[in-house]
């Protein structure tokens, strides 16, 4: 069932160099500008994740230019969490903080335990299509989330 899509959402997970990132991207890819989409982690203490701009590009999202930031780097550089509807987070830790930071606020926080791919060992093949099952399920969550498919936009 399709849900009118909020006016701004922001995407965390542990680093904001796979999961969050990919969200933000694929959010943008498949419901246009008309959200404002944004991501951050607990910590920024890792860049963009490469099998990650690989993945994302085969679906014509562009990740390469993003940065990692933290929540704090958000609030240190004026981005109010309490600017934003929706704050989705994608792991457990992302959520707890999440939950910490917007505990006085009226701030709808999910959790969409989105899989980790960063631990999967192997070839390059067996790297990759972890990250693309990763991808997939972000899109699902959105599509089950707002409706719609990737293939629309």
């Amino acid at each position: 069932m399709s849900v009118s899509l909020p006016q701004s959402v922001l995407f965390c997970c542990d680093h904001n160099s796979v999961r969050s990132p990919m969200a933000e991207g694929i959010m943008k890819r498949m419901y246009g500008q008309g959200t404002y989409v944004q991501s951050a982690g607990v910590t920024s203490d890792l860049e963009i994740d490469g099998f990650a701009i690989a993945v994302c590009a085969e679906i014509g999202v562009e990740l390469a230019r993003h940065r990692a930031r933290s929540f704090d780097e958000m609030d240190r550089f004026g981005d109010d969490l309490s600017s934003f509807d929706l704050i989705v987070a994608l792991s457990p830790t992302s959520r707890d903080r999440a939950l910490d930071l917007t505990h006085f606020y009226h701030i709808d926080v999910e959790f969409w335990p989105i899989t980790d791919p960063t631990g999967v060992d192997g070839a390059r093949e067996t790297r990759l299509d972890a990250y693309r099952n990763t991808r997939d399920e972000i899109i699902a969550r959105l599509a089950d989330r707002w409706g719609g498919t990737l293939e629309e936009t």
